[in-house]
């Protein structure tokens, strides 16, 4: 029984038969906060005769019809229904209950603690949109849609088209949207509640006006940054329709944060929904800021480039999600106040090569079966290595070249399906290079080559050649072309950087010379890669790592601090480097990094070196090292600086000692004061999560601080810091409920999973009892869970982070031991937990490394 699951032969073969024209959707919001009413009426052309089936969730169709004739409801089997005796032009008329989700799934019912008020959002990608109206849920079968909503009085109801005046009719108001432009199933939308907000408009290239809209919960109203929001909105259009050379494709422009959001943010078209975080109820910081508006713009880049045109099967996944990736860093760049947005790509490019080097890691060109293919394709490698692969595109292609053919890829394909064939062979024309061989290296074969220098220096300390050698790093992986800079830099009297040389090339082969180096005095610091172009692992030799550790602090350029260190970073991951040794460089460089989104990568890589990659028997002393250190480094940050409020929360989560609680604590009670430092709710959460988990504040400290604060996000504070008490019991209740209660919102749960593992690094062997249960329970999770849930638990639960130190317990061969016992199982789960035991493997060898 297909479940819910789609084949891709069984979608090629229903694309055969049917030509979708028209739906007709009537949805009923006023029965209660379980079900809701579903009428869709679907006009189709299919092969007269023909069978096929249209897809639906529901636990109660009451009527289903096709070509007027009454079919028995019994037809609606597995979440399909089966269509028998297809007439040239048909109608489908199916009439049902359907439920809502509360795993930001379907269609997403949530009431918000703090007022009581109820709000609903959809979330169809991939193929939820069956959960709410009767669909052929493909890419290929566009259609139009009309929408028809009632809901209860005082309710807005957002949809692809523009909202419409209700119509009241006592206690209910109705809203009848008008037709919309042809679209995907998956790209359609429904949101409804009593949402507030800000309009606008502009006019767009081709002088329509667009109406534009910023919502969010009431509760979070008086946060929403609408103009700021709206001023990157702007900016984003001018410049995609500039680059496309299209005017927006629909007719007007939605942006709605909506909470407990399983994903960023979703493209749907003209409607776009947004995970609630990004309104901030406390001051941002500049990184948060960039990371929003990068959201932003990623979606909008999405009305062209899969919504306007649209994959034809998720095979091309990739293409749709690197191309909105690229593009919104591009727009970012060029188009906004966020000119340096190329080094905050570091953060993004960091995923991706981790995925990349993953026994598990797949070509971007993935090769998508079946839908549970997909969910699982939805990683580092579709997202980040294909940004950075298109970004080595359009080098190689030319820019020019590249958007016009763009320009000729969209108009040739409007509101319709395309492959990446169609694509490239657009570039091709409008370029004029081959793109076979270029595809097939970057596109078609999965893994990551590695680039090293190869120094040859006379007696005199002048460089005879200088080479780039590149090898192979994953298995099967061929050798590619890299568009990159390599530069050469040493230090002035003055202690500065100076560059000494700098050459852009084409990096093809085991072995490319770089002209410009030869002849001159060796610098001391040899930088392949320099403007972080190339997608590929770096290394660096002895002398040039040797001086960047000394010199860290005085490189003023931040994509040139955040190559050497993803370099560092790179190596340690490979036991190259000792963790120890990348901590004190890590830890060298804060003070002089002013680029925030570097900062937070850099403190994400401390924090994991520390935690996962630092030798059994050295790891309390760097814990206690790295702990004084941050909350040093707090202390002296600038005061009401992003630096300061970046690192107050670091020194909250490196803190070891019970000295560094007790000035924790102080800062908490505010009898220390930093001057500048905003206690905020959101600072003072992260303060008493530390203190819980240090043992200096319970229960009582707890519930205070959930009583003033009465919001969704305070009530999952509390739920992390009531999990993170050092109590085996408590770990117990946590655990438990973690696997197996299906009741607990997703973002609930995820607060519960991040105070669990709060004593991993300081007492592992608290969580040695878990290991065989999570084995044991992993099955029953992925089957009563949807795939988002049950995916984020068998990761986020997998206890990678006591690998390597908790006496007794061999992380990695009981992971083995499940995959080889359990053969049935689904691929994706297999999938999961292979990777989460290779990671298991890289930090134990890392361990050994710094031993």
């Amino acid at each position: 029984m297909p479940g819910l699951n789609l084949t891709r032969e069984e979608a090629a073969a229903r694309a055969e038969i049917l030509s979708v024209h028209h739906y007709d959707i009537t949805l009923d919001l006023t029965r209660g906060a379980t079900d809701f009413g579903s009428t869709t009426r679907i006009e189709f052309d299919a092969t007269a005769g023909a069978s096929t089936f249209a897809d639906l969730v529901s636990n109660n169709v009451r009527s289903i019809r096709l070509n007027g004739q009454e079919i028995p409801t019994k037809a609606h089997t597995d979440h399909r229904i089966a269509l028998d005796g297809l007439a040239q032009h048909n109608v489908l008329e199916v009439e049902a209950d359907c439920q809502y989700m509360h795993t930001g799934e379907g269609l997403h019912r949530f009431t918000d603690p703090a007022d009581g008020e109820d709000y609903c959002y959809s979330q169809f990608e991939v193929p939820d949109a069956r959960r709410v109206y009767t669909t052929f849920e493909q890419p290929d079968l566009k259609a139009t849609f009309t929408l028809t909503v009632s809901a209860p009085a005082g309710w807005l109801v957002f949809s692809n088209a523009p909202t419409p005046q209700p119509e009241v009719d006592g206690t209910t108001w109705i809203y009848r949207f008008a037709e919309t432009e042809k679209m995907s199933t998956y790209i359609t939308a429904i949101i409804a509640g009593p949402y507030k907000g800000v309009t606008d408009s502009l006019v767009s290239s081709d002088g329509r006006t667009i109406d534009l809209g910023v919502y969010s919960r009431a509760s979070l109203v008086e946060h929403l940054d609408a103009d700021r929001i709206i001023d990157t909105t702007r900016k984003g259009f001018a410049f995609f329709e500039k680059q496309y050379g299209i005017a927006y494709p629909f007719t007007k422009y939605d942006q709605i944060f909506v909470p407990e959001y399983n994903a960023g943010a979703m493209e749907n078209a003209g409607c776009v929904t947004f995970r609630d975080s990004y309104v901030f109820r406390t001051r941002p910081t500049a990184a948060q800021l960039e990371t929003r508006a990068n959201t932003i713009l990623h979606e909008l880049a999405h009305m062209w480039f899969g919504d306007l045109v649209t994959m034809k099967w998720w095979n091309d996944l990739w293409l749709n999600e690197s191309f909105a990736e690229f593009m919104s860093h591009l727009a970012l760049a060029e188009g906004t106040e966020f000119t340096d947005a190329w080094t905050g790509f570091m953060l993004r490019k960091d995923w991706g090569l981790k995925q990349d080097q993953l026994p598990t890691t797949h070509p971007i060109k993935a090769e998508i079966r079946d839908l549970a293919d997909v969910e699982v394709n939805f990683d580092g490698i579709t997202y980040a290595k294909g940004a950075s692969v298109l970004r080595q595109l359009v080098s190689y292609v030319g820019r020019e070249g590249f958007f016009t053919g763009l320009h000729e890829y969209l108009t040739a394909h409007s509101y319709a399906n395309a492959t990446l064939t169609d694509l490239l062979g657009e570039l091709e024309k409008a370029s004029g290079r081959d793109l076979k061989a270029w595809s097939k290296v970057w596109l078609e074969e999965a893994g990551v080559t590695l680039l090293r220098p190869e120094i040859n220096v006379d007696d005199n300390g002048v460089i005879s050649e200088l080479a780039v050698l590149q090898e192979s790093f994953s298995e099967g992986s061929s050798l590619r072309p890299h568009r990159m800079a390599v530069a050469g830099y040493s230090a002035s009297e003055d202690g500065s950087l100076k560059q000494v040389f700098r050459q852009e090339l084409d990096v093809d082969g085991a072995r490319t010379v770089v002209p410009a180096a030869s002849g001159l005095a060796r610098p001391q610091l040899i930088l392949l890669n320099d403007g972080d172009l190339a997608y590929a692992k770096i290394r660096m030799d002895t002398e040039s790592l040797e001086f960047a550790t000394k010199n860290i602090a005085s490189i003023t350029d931040s994509l040139t601090r955040g190559v050497i260190m993803a370099s560092a970073w790179d190596m340690t991951r490979d036991g190259e480097m000792s963790a120890r040794s990348y901590l004190d460089l890590a830890l060298a460089a804060i003070p002089g990094e002013t680029n925030m989104s570097m900062l937070q990568l850099t403190i994400r890589h401390i924090e994991e070196a520390v935690r996962t990659f630092v030798a059994p028997t050295e790891r309390q002393v760097a814990l206690e090292k790295v702990g004084g250190a941050l909350l040093d480094l707090a202390v002296a940050a600038a005061p009401a600086s992003d630096e300061q409020n970046i690192l107050i929360r670091a020194a909250a989560h490196g803190a070891t000692t019970a000295e560094q609680g007790e000035q924790l604590r102080a800062i908490f009670a505010g009898e220390k004061v930093l001057e500048g430092l905003d206690l905020d709710l959101d600072c003072r959460w992260e303060l008493l999560i530390a203190l819980v988990r240090l043992g200096l504040a319970g229960e009582a400290e707890i519930a205070a601080l959930e009583a003033e604060d009465g919001t969704m996000t305070g009530h999952q504070n509390a739920a992390c810091a009531r999990a993170a008490v050092e109590d085996a019991t408590v770990k117990r209740n946590v655990f438990d409920a973690v696997m197996t209660d299906l009741s607990i919102p997703n973002d609930t749960r995820w607060a519960m999973v991040s105070g669990f593992w709060t004593q991993a690094r300081t007492n592992p062997a608290l969580y040695t009892q878990f290991v065989a249960d999570y084995f044991n329970l992993i099955e029953r999770v992925w089957a009563e869970n949807t795939f988002h849930t049950a995916e984020d638990i068998a990761i986020l639960m997998f206890p990678t982070d006591i690998a390597g130190y908790a006496e007794g317990v061999d992380i990695v061969a009981a992971g083995q031991e499940w995959i080889a016992s359990h053969t049935e199982v689904s691929a994706a789960l297999v999938r999961i937990i292979r990777e989460r035991v290779d990671v298991a493997r890289r930090q134990i060898e890392a361990q050994k490394a710094d031993a």
